[in-house]
């Protein structure tokens, strides 16, 4: 069973850098005018959370 991914963003740390969204490669997040947010298509990748500069990311397995 192929295994699901959330992404949890710190709104609070976040400066909208974008580097999250640039570095996403299934286009995962987007910019809203809250902030970054996830779209539900995160594969598990973590580039998002490796490369936030404010450390405002963490990806979670979703545990059934």
């Amino acid at each position: 069973m192929k295994k699901k991914f959330k992404v949890l963003i710190n709104n609070k740390w976040c400066k909208c850098c974008s580097l999250c969204i640039k570095f996403c490669p299934v286009k995962n997040l987007t910019m809203t005018e809250q902030g970054v947010k996830d779209s539900g298509k995160c594969i598990g990748c973590k580039l998002c959370e490796r490369y936030c500069p404010d450390f405002a990311i963490e990806v979670q397995e979703i545990k059934k």
